[in-house]
């Protein structure tokens, strides 16, 4: 009998023997489980997207209903008029706001005001913590500290004061509150942070170095101020090195390869994020895989310049702005020079 080939003794038709057709089933089954984790895949991604449109909220965020331009928009001339038509502004600016609560009306003050700078090349993420004590003129208001902005008009006026003192364009608003915080941070197995300072407040014993934080934790851990050296400066601090910790986890292969995981994240995301009319969820999308290569030295942390603490003739402390200090960071903003600011010491 031939190796390959036998006979059938009825018909003389030549069939596959044993081997052959051990063979063939092993190929039919390679491909139906190719079949399977593609559509595995395309259904995984389809949910994503499902979660992203329909449990995302969108709302009035920008000072100029109608701005949806986004990175895609026009750019910005180094005095921070428009560009050319067409011109492609790579960098993109993210004004994040913290608070208890984000919602269309309501007044309160924010307890995270920062803009994140992704350079035009993709490879750095710069956070710009703004203390909310800085005394700054608010359109409307006057001179008060910053985070009135948002009491008095919502994150359009916030974004409209960050725009004037700076004279930059911000891109997009992203606001989440301090439920979300907690919720995203349970969603990817809790995060690894790095304190200055030790603190026990709320009996959340901080110690200084690397700490593994959960939602609960977290949550105590970017809130406090009392305990640490330089009050809301240091709190800014720590809400950086947090924010660095949950992008990186968010992004990391033990978040993204793990389908329960990642499907945590993205309904604690989406379940507690508001964002501005002109962000979709393409673009949201398009920007996390652009930042899906970054690593924790790829963060830079700033905080934004201030003098020194003084009293108004309220008697309200506040923090004075040094002017010269922040021209050169709306220079360096603008014009997506980042890396010859100054920023200062980092967290590790």
């Amino acid at each position: 009998m031939n190796t390959q080939w036998s006979r059938e003794q009825t018909s003389g038709e030549q069939v596959p023997s044993t081997a052959h057709r051990f063979r063939r089933i092993l190929g039919l089954v390679a491909m139906t489980l190719a079949l399977l984790l593609i559509v595995s895949c395309t259904a995984y991604v389809a949910y994503v997207h499902h979660s992203l449109s329909g449990n995302i909220r969108h709302e009035t965020m920008l000072p100029n209903p109608d701005d949806t331009t986004g990175s895609s928009g026009e750019g910005h001339q180094a005095d921070g008029s428009p560009g050319r038509e067409g011109t492609p502004k790579t960098a993109m600016d993210v004004l994040l706001i913290g608070s208890d609560r984000i919602q269309t009306g309501d007044v309160e003050r924010s307890d995270v005001i920062m803009l994140a700078h992704l350079s035009g090349d993709c490879k750095k993420i710069y956070l710009v913590h703004f203390p909310r004590d800085m005394y700054v003129n608010i359109h409307g208001v006057g001179m008060a500290r910053i985070n009135a902005a948002y009491a008095n008009g919502g994150a359009p006026l916030l974004v409209e004061t960050l725009e004037d003192m700076l004279n930059i364009h911000i891109d997009h608003v992203a606001a989440i509150t301090s439920d979300g915080f907690i919720a995203m941070t349970d969603a990817v197995g809790g995060v690894d942070v790095y304190a200055e300072e030790a603190s026990t407040e709320y009996e959340v014993n901080i110690h200084v170095g690397w700490n593994h934080l959960d939602g609960a934790e977290a949550s105590v851990f970017v809130r406090e101020r009392h305990q640490l050296t330089r009050g809301d400066i240091s709190r800014g601090r720590r809400q950086q090195s947090f924010i660095r910790a949950l992008m990186l986890k968010a992004l990391s292969k033990e978040t993204l390869m793990n389908p329960v995981r990642f499907a945590k994240f993205v309904d604690a995301v989406t379940r507690n994020l508001t964002v501005d009319t002109g962000l979709s969820v393409d673009e949201i999308y398009s920007e996390a895989l652009k930042l899906r290569n970054i690593r924790s030295g790829d963060f830079v942390f700033v905080t934004a310049p201030i003098t020194k603490y003084a009293f108004t003739a309220e008697g309200a402390s506040v923090a004075l702005v040094d002017e010269g200090r922040l021209t050169s960071l709306g220079d360096a903003l603008r014009n997506d020079t980042m890396a010859d600011y100054p920023a200062g010491e980092q967290i590790p």
